[in-house]
């Protein structure tokens, strides 16, 4: 068996000027501001898909997904599937995600969030875990003007 690790990051700020809606791993939470970005800015998805290009070398935020953007495509689920089908014959074990901001809360939708990500992944909610903490405010993210996660995946062959 042969095992890869890669490491995913992503951070958006919150958009006081946009009325669109606050999504993280795929689910809407019910907060008065969305983040800053062309497509929804799902950090959390955005983290996973960078994550999964580690592994595999290939980059699909950046050029990619704003050429999808142009064309309507803002669902950054579609951005992950593009990463997944990178993976090959590569098969996810596990996929752990660090979450910080100030808001929202995410431990009342921890378990949407590990449901979501593990349906979009084609894995078992028991291997995806999620931290999330609020940094004691010593960063923009503590201190609520965002929202940062990074994403560890592991996979093997």
């Amino acid at each position: 068996m042969k095992i890869k690790t890669g490491i995913g990051q992503d951070s958006h700020a919150f958009d006081s000027e946009n009325s669109k809606p606050l999504i993280l791993g795929g689910i809407e939470f019910n907060h008065p501001q969305g983040l800053k970005g062309n497509s929804d800015a799902d950090v959390i998805l955005h983290s996973i898909t960078n994550a999964l290009c580690s592994v595999t070398g290939q980059n699909i935020l950046g050029a990619k997904a704003d050429e999808l953007c142009q064309q309507g495509i803002t669902d950054s689920a579609q951005y992950l599937k593009l990463a997944l089908k990178d993976l090959d014959d590569w098969k996810i074990e596990h996929i752990a995600i660090a979450i910080e901001c100030l808001t929202p809360k995410i431990t009342p939708k921890m378990q949407a969030l590990k449901s979501n990500i593990a349906n979009l992944t084609n894995i078992e909610i028991s291997d995806v875990g999620i931290t999330a903490t609020t940094g004691e405010g010593l960063s923009a993210f503590g201190k609520g003007k965002g929202i940062q996660v990074f994403t560890i995946i592991t996979v093997s062959k």
